[in-house]
């Protein structure tokens, strides 16, 4: 059973003076447990109107999405999944330790529970001494990281984030990246949207490509990290260690030779430092593809 499976999912609005707006063409998706998966796409492409049929927020026209074999929106779905959306918004009067109180008891956590779970988490996400305050008082950076935490709170086993390290400094993007690492080796499904590639380079196993509509290219990022490469830095020091050491650009079909060569004269080969397409490159790569 698949933690999301998505089935020639379609979405039509009405746009205006009756015309239609084609959200989604037929999108098909699966995301395992333990998976953490990267949804990449320009503003339009669709990410948004995916993630809130998963979430039961709207209806698809067509098609249908399941969560742990359950259709998504459904409360038996709902209990089992974690929400973090992209300007997130609380009751700005409670503090933060009562939001996730309210939060946890929505879920039907028990006193003794909320407190242990919501004092470790706080703690984990720089929040313990911002607690006791009004959520009024909390920076940008800190609503979004008490948005994480009320994902958290119920230790769901789906989690769906919709641009989790907005607004977020290095130090709080850190710790995100941090946790979605350890959900993952909890055995947790993950499924993030985000405009930053590099966070996906860093913390996923897939990527999807979402443009207008249309799911274009599903890969392993580590596949386009490894395929992308188009050359090779080459250090060297001379033999005996004697001479400063060199640096040379060798191309990727060049390079068993450069080294057999190097062997040879006896220089000694410091560091080889791949050269690639970053994620970014691969991504604008598709959209230029699908928009020409």
């Amino acid at each position: 059973m698949h933690a999301i499976e998505i089935l020639e999912l379609r979405k039509t609005f009405k746009g205006e003076k009756r015309t239609r707006v084609e959200a989604l063409k037929g999108v098909s998706l699966a995301v395992e447990r333990g998976e953490v998966f990267g949804f990449l796409g320009p503003n339009g492409a669709g990410k948004s109107t995916t993630i809130k049929i998963l979430l039961g927020l709207i209806r698809p026209t067509g098609g249908k999405a399941l969560v742990l074999g359950v259709d998504a929106g459904s409360p038996k779905a709902r209990m089992r999944v974690g929400y973090l959306p992209e300007n997130p918004a609380f009751f700005d009067y409670l503090k933060g330790e009562e939001y996730l109180a309210f939060v946890g008891s929505c879920f039907g956590l028990n006193r003794a529970t909320i407190e242990e779970r919501s004092a470790a988490i706080l703690q984990r996400l720089d929040l313990w001494e911002a607690r006791k305050r009004p959520v009024r008082t909390y920076s940008k950076g800190m609503v979004q990281r008490l948005g994480l935490a009320q994902v958290l709170i119920h230790d769901p086993d789906v989690y769906i984030l919709d641009e989790p390290m907005s607004g977020l400094d290095p130090v709080g993007r850190a710790i995100v990246k941090e946790i979605i690492v350890e959900l993952k080796r909890a055995g947790k499904c993950v499924l993030f949207s985000t405009h930053v590639t590099a966070d996906v380079e860093t913390v996923c196993d897939r990527v999807g490509i979402l443009t207008k509509g249309i799911l274009q290219s599903v890969e392993q990022v580590k596949t386009i990290l490894t395929e992308g490469i188009t050359g090779y830095r080459v250090y060297l020091k001379g033999a005996r260690g004697t001479e400063e050491t060199g640096e040379f650009q060798v191309s990727k079909e060049s390079l068993p030779a450069f080294i057999a060569a190097c062997s040879g004269r006896g220089d000694e080969i410091v560091l080889i430092e791949p050269q690639r397409k970053n994620l970014e490159a691969f991504f604008l790569d598709i959209i230029k593809k699908k928009t020409c």
